[in-house]
């Protein structure tokens, strides 16, 4: 993976992540700029939520003696090229018997160029668009808390850095670590040496997820629902729309047919145009000219917006709020939860070194975790007889967890009074509902208080 240079870390100090390919290219407005959007789904890039000079300030005398957070690794490359090899099969098939439409002939090679530039990166690891998000993550939290960061030069206190032990996270926790001490200098000899905790950052594949996975791989409700969500007519018709796009109708009929099953059916198909416009705005600063690679001219709103919706059926049932009711897909985040308070706790009781304990994870625990803590959209369960729509349901993975999602716990403290704020993908975020913050309107609580809201003996 290609390091941030210091030069580059120190302009990212008001960085702010570029529009994506599709949305730099339909200049979407509105209701239409949110649609958009969430047609990634998870894979959606990141951008902060707020502006640092909107946040309020912290009652008179409370200084910021820690911080905490846990963050999605940033945007990369595919974790593999079976989407590519899928379609350029079928495309070369159309290709040789003369069956490509007009755009479905320059799709071909533009689809190698992706592919090619994301084996470049490694499949699977950060890209340069993921690096930026993490720098410039890093920077922002540098400058969101100058006095806490002083204190911790001054003090020689310890910045802790955590990871899943998994390559993009490990390279995210890494890059995150050095870019703040590019930024601040001081810091640099007080960041310890990165380790790996799978137990805490990749639970559902440890022990601690092992009811979880048996839910996805066993349950018959939820593959009932599954099936019934995703094989409906609507998708068939978004996959013979977006076919339509790239090869002349009567190869279309034949891949509807199933004269091409050995490489996929229609929908498959469909869905491998549908996750090459998902990932490549992640990929933007490998194109040609560093602006993107045009991949939303393959596939329409509605259609990219209908797979979309299909990709956020599959992560809410198997990732987040799920069935109303039931817990299995979130219980197992309880174990990161009780590690912020566990961190923050420490601070308070003064057996801590460490001013800032900074983690680094992927989806399949961030949305959990928002889950487990009812953050903005992750509140609402459903059930098998009203199942997840974006009609009535506000779930949307592109705002749970796009890529280097995150979460931040800010620690005020006043003689033995302390105070939390958290932050959701930089936005001041209120805690669940039940817990009172120390006044009406306030993002401030008393950690006490959290306590009692998330009944911690």
């Amino acid at each position: 993976m290609r390091r941030l240079t210091p030069a580059l870390a120190l302009g990212l100090a008001a960085l702010v992540p570029a529009p994506s390919a599709a949305l730099a290219t339909d200049h979407p407005t509105g209701h239409d700029t949110r649609a958009v959007r969430d047609s990634f789904g998870t894979k959606a890039s990141y951008a902060p939520q707020r502006n640092p000079g909107t946040y309020q300030r912290p009652p008179a005398g409370f200084v910021p003696v820690f911080t905490e957070n846990v963050s999605r690794h940033g945007s990369r490359a595919a974790t593999d090229g079976e989407d590519g090899d899928l379609i350029l099969a079928l495309w070369q098939q159309a290709e040789s018997e003369g069956q490509l439409t007009r755009k479905g002939r320059e799709f071909g090679p533009r689809v190698r160029a992706l592919e090619a530039a994301m084996a470049r990166t490694g499949y699977g690891n950060l890209s340069g668009r993921g690096e930026q998000e993490i720098a410039g993550t890093a920077v922002r939290m540098e400058r969101r808390l100058p006095g806490l960061f002083r204190r911790i030069a001054q003090n020689g206190e310890k910045i802790d850095v955590v990871s899943s032990g998994q390559g993009r996270a490990v390279d995210s926790g890494n890059l995150f670590a050095t870019t703040l001490g590019t930024t601040d200098p001081a810091l640099k000899p007080l960041i310890g040496p990165a380790r790996a905790d799978k137990h805490l950052l990749y639970f559902h594949k440890a022990a601690g997820g092992a009811a979880y996975r048996d839910y996805v791989d066993h349950d018959q409700r939820l593959a009932d629902t599954l099936k019934t969500l995703t094989d409906q007519p609507a998708t068939h018709r978004a996959a013979r729309s977006v076919l339509r796009g790239l090869f002349k109708p009567g190869f279309v009929q034949r891949i509807t047919d199933g004269d091409f099953a050995s490489t996929g059916t229609d929908v498959q198909a469909a869905q491998a145009v549908y996750n090459l416009y998902a990932i490549a705005p992640a990929m933007s600063e490998e194109s040609p000219d560093g602006r993107g690679w045009g991949m939303e001219r393959y596939i329409s709103r509605g259609d990219a917006a209908w797979f979309g919706y299909l990709s956020d059926v599959e992560d809410f049932y198997e990732k987040g709020p799920g069935f109303a009711g039931s817990d299995i897909t979130y219980k197992m985040a309880d174990v990161l939860l009780d590690d912020f308070f566990r961190q923050a706790e420490a601070k308070r009781d003064g057996t801590s070194d460490l001013g800032a304990e900074l983690r680094f994870t992927h989806a399949e625990e961030i949305i959990p975790l928002a889950a487990l803590m009812k953050l903005p959209g992750s509140t609402q369960g459903v059930t098998a007889e009203k199942p997840y729509t974006y009609a009535d349901n506000a779930w949307r993975g592109a705002s749970v967890a796009p890529m280097a999602a995150n979460v931040q716990w800010d620690v005020f403290r006043k003689g033995d009074t302390y105070l939390v704020r958290m932050l959701y993908n930089e936005r001041e975020t209120p805690f669940k509902a039940g817990c009172h913050p120390i006044a009406k309107g306030s993002k401030f609580y008393d950690l006490k208080e959290l306590e009692r809201c998330f009944n911690r003996s």
